[in-house]
């Protein structure tokens, strides 16, 4: 907090013992605790002198001075406030109105200016923070010689304190300060509402003293020039504290003259018309007084005009050229707000290119925060067509930086230049070209929803509202039931769409227009007589027109229904006050009561068309449940929609097609609705119809004791109906007409007979899929007889028999279909019943064999961790676009992804995923985001066995190394073991900051390094090293994970394998054993004297760190003394079942505390919490660590499917 400041004026106290000598007066303005105790006492015995007279006068001072705001700071003392005396207090405090408390001081300052001005003085000093001594002296002559010497500002080593001497005339002001007082904080930096406060009391203070003193005291060439130097002064300070204050306070004041100003210019006006209309009178009618009075009054406004704009001009010269381009931002953002309102208020004066240089110099500022005050600023400007003239030269020399800023790199500042710039497209002609607003259309699909929405409104003002059709010919289309202004406007909208190819971004274009164009978006039924009216000559839509004005009709429906923006443009569902719900309800009862009869018509028309009937079948998605009932009047054309949806899915077999009606069928068969039971009957007779002409061609198909039936027919009609049937088991349970055991007919006899089509087995593994989730799902929703589990049970094994028979296939798309979906399953059996409580489901758990794991694994390896095929590249290459290289690039991800979660959840060995990490390095750009997800979670469930499976993988990795190089190069191989220990350092990195919680995991690491290194090494004298002592290498990188007392215990076990004989030995074999020697000894120094503490004991003491460090050492030592338990080492460890969350989600790393190491009494290292008032030590809390790559690029999901 910022220490009250308290009044003592020596003026005051001559002045109340009726002796006044002003020109030899002084003044002294101090704060109690603002000199350091460290000060001389004799200084301090003549504070307190000071101090007592200070507050005996400041008490008589205030009674006379501010009687009105003393009677209102009594009442609010007897309530029990605090009672403020000064000005500041009163600021601060904001208890009365600020028009009083300025009449107050206004009318002590007629009294006595000398008292009050000092008072007002203070008043911005004690607004600055400052907590030091003001004094006053009272200048003597203008031609003084000395005072450029006593214009000074300098560090008083005797007393530890900075001062500042000035001139404020007629004074010279002496202000001294703390030195502390350059890095703390003051009233315009503090947070909080109550600071946030005192800022507009602050200016609104400064605002009404030049108003209320508009017509006296602003014109006595006392006040304004004293305030005016001093704030000059203090503005160009070395200490922000005072430089942005009176820097605000300067700009406020700026700000108000320029009020007044205005004020005057209106009332010369005025006055000048009436003298005007006084001379035009007849000699008879004219009074002789009345026009010398007239004249002698606009002599008087111009005199103050002028004065006015004088002190204008000294401010701006003073405190805004010298502080527009200051070192603090906030000081910078307040220049151009201000400047801004002055030429918007005064255009006269400022409005001209001398002042808008330095606007358009400054968007051009690093900070976010000025370039924002610029561009608001010239909205202003740009909104008022008589400044037009004024701004042409600007807007040519600045319109391009304008353009360019729609790229900026804060949003807000991006959206606020596009609406800038369509002011100026509004108000000056022939400014923005057609490319400039090609350029600015663009942005309608920007991800930044604000920015979109204005370049929405700048699209629709340009292009979608100017189309104008003749009023007859508009009557006419009306009576033919179109609107031919709106088939125009669509048109156009729909060209402007195909110019950009982005078709898959037609809600974005929906999403940005919905805030402008709403009505027209949701006149549904001109859009559906458009599309249902046959097209005639030279009217109507061709088929890519139609197909792009359904896609626009779909996105409308769904805006309206949800109400939220698209994927990825908002955070998420919003809450929508009374009056937006209404509107909402009104829509979807209109969706509801339009579509449910055009619909059919719809479907009926584009039956052909799957890419326009998948459009059409998603709208049913959108009916409302909430609003249904209240459409009764609609149940008639309920029949015709459902018998329209059965024949569109009759005639196509494509993906979407069936997963569009499935979704459909889905939400009319809601149990919620009122037609649940006529939507049921029409499915039901859907899927018998389905199944049982799917079992009639099986049984043709699958001739017994014989070879498969070729039929191609018979092959296409399985497959469509097959494929049908699929994709309503992905939506519904189709459990009762037991699907699973004709489908599975298929898959058995391709794996005894062979000869099943690739795209019929694909089709049957994922129905059987379906059907044992949905089996799953059942047995947890309901309760089960032991029998139907043991059945469940044996049906699941001889699924996953059959999909691990399939890995085998000879067609790739097979094999993979089988992987995805046996992945689905095993990890349905395995975290879905083991995350619930339900233990008569146990049989159900099932974990793959050895087998089956490594099929998982080989597959991986040959389908993931390959070159792109070669076909695959020529033909992207042929082509020129790299869309099939990404298609690819996302295929291997879900597989990785898909079998990561295996691991994950502990369905298959985590020692499996050595196999993963050891293709980190390789594979970093594909899929480097997720192979360090999966360590991190895999961390998480068990640290000692994540570390073994890193040790297996380094490990591996280097006897793969020496079985490789045989008779190669030198060269080679240390390029090869290089490669090993970059790998080993990015694993290192992924420990993060926090080496306590690591702490076990890691020294783990090192011993089961030592004695993989030192394997089968026999101290006998020979100088002959291990074979694998080249491993040492790769292990020290993992060595400044280790704590001190760590190293030292580590370094220990290292000398049993090595004696002080191989110690001596410098031959080239032994170079790795010296190198991981010196990482254990050379780091003792440097990096344990920064060792980080965990976050979760940073508030322990430093007493317990130690205690609880210690152990952990005799632990450690204890199990590497035990020759046993050395020997006995198991890295092929189980992993226990843990529960893992399912959402896979990015690392965030947050910033480790230093722990500082210094000596105890004892002389051994103690562990000390850090000083984290040391701005040094602030400065490298906050400092990432710019090697450490445990920062995610993507996230994926890993929930079951």
């Amino acid at each position: 907090m910022i220490a009250e400041p308290k009044l003592a004026s020596r003026a005051a106290v001559q002045k109340e013992n009726s002796i006044v000598d002003v020109p030899s007066s002084g003044s002294v303005i101090q704060t109690p605790n603002a000199l350091r105790s460290g000060s001389k006492q004799k200084t301090a015995r003549g504070k307190r002198r000071v101090q007592e007279v200070s507050e005996n006068a400041k008490r008589r001072h205030s009674e006379r001075s501010f009687p009105r705001h003393r009677r209102v700071s009594q009442e609010h003392s007897n309530n029990g406030d605090v009672e403020a005396v000064t000005l500041f207090e009163v600021v601060s405090m904001g208890k009365s109105a600020m028009q009083s408390v300025v009449d107050d001081w206004i009318e002590a300052y007629q009294q006595d200016r000398d008292t009050a001005l000092l008072d007002l003085i203070s008043f911005f000093i004690q607004c600055s923070g400052c907590k030091g001594v003001v004094t006053a002296e009272m200048f003597q002559s203008r031609h003084d010689t000395g005072l450029q010497k006593k214009m000074i500002e300098e560090f008083d080593e005797d007393t530890g304190l900075q001062y500042k001497k000035f001139m404020a005339f007629p004074w010279i002001l002496t202000v001294t300060w703390p030195m502390d007082m350059d890095c703390g904080e003051y009233p315009l930096t503090m947070p909080g509402p109550y600071w946030k406060k005192f800022r507009c009391n602050f200016c609104e203070f400064i605002v009404m003293l030049i108003h209320q003193g508009q017509n006296s005291v602003i014109y006595d060439s006392y006040l304004m020039d004293t305030v005016i130097s001093l704030l000059t002064e203090l503005s160009d300070s070395r200490i922000r504290a005072f430089r942005h204050t009176c820097t605000l306070s300067a700009l406020k004041l700026l700000t108000a003259l320029v009020s007044v100003a205005v004020n005057l210019g209106v009332n010369k006006d005025n006055t000048h018309r009436l003298y005007e209309e006084e001379r035009n009178k007849m000699t008879s009618k004219r009074a002789c007084h009345r026009q010398e009075q007239l004249e002698k009054k606009i002599k008087e406004l111009q005199d103050k005009q002028h004065e006015i704009e004088n002190m204008m001009n000294v401010i701006f010269k003073g405190v805004f050229l010298m502080r527009y381009r200051d070192v603090t931002p906030e000081i910078r953002a307040n220049c151009m707000e201000e400047i801004g309102i002055w030429m918007k208020m005064y255009s006269p004066f400022f409005l001209n290119d001398s002042y808008l240089k330095y606007v358009g110099w400054m968007l051009n500022d690093k900070q976010t925060e000025v370039r924002l005050k610029c561009v608001l600023g010239l909205q202003g400007l740009y909104s008022n067509t008589l400044f037009i003239s004024k701004l042409e030269l600007f807007t040519s020399r600045f319109k391009d930086r304008i353009m360019s800023m729609l790229l900026d790199k804060d949003h807000e500042v991006a959206a606020q230049s596009m609406k800038l710039l369509m002011l100026i497209s509004q108000n000056c002609e022939d400014v923005l070209s057609l490319e400039d607003c090609k350029t600015m259309y663009q942005f309608v699909y920007s991800s930044h929803r604000p920015l979109a929405t204005t370049a929405g409104e700048f699209l629709y003002k340009n292009l979608l509202s100017h189309h104008q059709v003749p009023e007859q010919e508009d009557e006419v289309s009306k009576q033919k039931g179109r609107n031919n202004h709106y088939t125009s406007t669509i048109k156009t909208l729909i060209q402007f769409f195909q110019e950009n190819e982005l078709h898959k971004h037609v809600s974005y274009l929906v999403d940005s227009l919905w805030d402008c164009a709403s009505p027209l978006l949701k006149d549904w039924e001109s859009v559906t007589a458009l599309l249902l009216d046959d097209p005639q000559q030279g009217e109507g839509l061709n088929d890519s027109q139609q197909s792009i004005l359904i896609e626009i009709l779909l996105a409308s429906v769904r805006q309206a229904a949800e109400g939220h923006p698209p994927a990825g443009r908002g955070t998420g569902k919003k809450v929508f006050p009374a009056k937006e719900r209404k509107v909402q309800v009104d829509d979807c009862v209109k969706i509801i009561e339009h579509f449910i009869v055009v619909l059919p018509q719809l479907l009926a028309k584009y039956s052909t068309d799957a890419n326009k009937v998948t459009s059409l079948l998603q709208i049913p998605q959108y009916f409302s449940m909430d609003v249904y009932s209240t459409c009764s009047r609609i149940e008639g054309h309920l029949d015709v929609l459902l018998k329209q949806m059965k024949d569109v899915i009759e005639k196509h077999t494509e993906p979407e097609v069936l997963e569009a009606g499935s979704r459909a069928y889905q939400v009319l068969w809601s149990k919620e609705m009122a037609i649940h039971n006529q939507v049921n009957v029409s499915r039901s007779q859907l899927i018998d119809q389905w199944v049982d002409k799917f079992n009639q061609l099986l049984k043709d198909f699958l001739q017994e004791g014989e070879s498969l039936s070729a039929n191609e027919e018979v092959v296409y009609q399985i497959l469509s109906t097959l494929k049908r049937i699929t994709a309503f088991h992905n939506a519904h349970d189709l459990s009762k007409w037991n699907l699973y055991d004709s489908v599975s007919r298929i898959l058995t006899a391709g794996s005894e007979h062979g000869g099943i089509p690739h795209q019929i087995t694909i089709q049957a593994l994922q129905c059987t899929c379906y059907s044992v989730l949905w089996q799953i799902t059942t047995c947890l929703e309901g309760a089960f007889s032991k029998e139907n589990v043991l059945a469940q049970r044996s049906q699941l094994r001889s699924f996953c028999e059959m999909c691990q028979n399939c890995l085998s296939h000879e067609h790739p798309a097979v094999k993979e279909q089988a992987f995805t979906v046996l992945c689905d399953t095993l990890i349905a059996c395995s975290y879905q019943l083991h995350s619930g409580e339900r233990h008569d489901l146990a049989p159900l758990v099932y974990t793959p064999d050895a087998k089956l794991q490594r099929a998982l694994l080989t597959f991986i390896q040959e389908q993931v961790f390959t070159e792109v095929e070669q076909e695959t590249q020529s033909k992207a290459s042929e082509n020129g676009d790299e869309v099939n290289k990404l298609d690819e690039l996302h295929r291997r991800r879900s597989l990785l992804a898909a079998y990561c979660k295996l691991v994950v959840h502990s369905v298959v060995e985590m020692t499996t995923a050595a196999e993963i990490f050891k293709q980190y390095m390789k594979y970093y750009n594909d899929f480097g985001d997720i192979i360090k997800e999966t360590l991190s979670r895999t961390r998480q469930m068990d640290r000692i066995q994540s570390a073994r499976t890193l040790v297996l993988c380094l490990q591996q990795l280097f006897l793969r190394l020496k079985q490789e190089q045989g008779s190669s190069s030198c060269g080679s191989s240390i390029q090869t073991i290089s490669t090993i220990k970059e790998l080993a350092r990015r694993f290192s990195l992924t420990f993060g900051w926090d080496q306590i919680k690591s702490r076990e995991s890691v020294a783990m690491m090192h011993k089961d390094g030592i004695e993989f290194a030192f394997k089968g090494f026999v101290q006998n004298g020979q100088k002959q090293p291990p074979p694998n002592i080249a491993y040492l290498t790769i292990l020290s990188e993992f060595s400044n994970k280790l704590l001190k007392p760590d190293k030292k215990t580590v370094y220990g076990y290292l000398q049993r394998y090595t004696g002080n004989q191989v110690l001596t030995y410098k031959e080239d074999g032994w170079i790795s054993l010296v190198c991981y020697r010196a990482s254990l000894l050379a780091s003792g120094e440097e990096d344990d004297s920064y060792s980080l503490t965990s976050t979760d004991t940073f508030k322990e003491s430093s007493q317990s760190n130690h205690a609880r460090a210690m152990p952990l050492k005799r632990k450690l030592s204890n199990e590497l003394c035990n020759s046993s338990l050395l020997a006995s080492s198991d890295t092929n460890g189980r992993t226990p079942d843990v529960k893992v969350t399912p959402q896979f989600i990015s690392t965030v790393i947050k910033g480790g505390k230093w722990l500082k190491c210094s000596q105890g009494r004892n002389g051994k290292e103690t562990e000390e919490p850090p000083d984290i008032g040391h701005p040094q030590d602030a400065m490298l809390q906050d400092q990432p660590d710019a090697t450490n790559e445990d920062v995610d690029i993507d996230t994926f999901d890993m929930e079951p499917a």
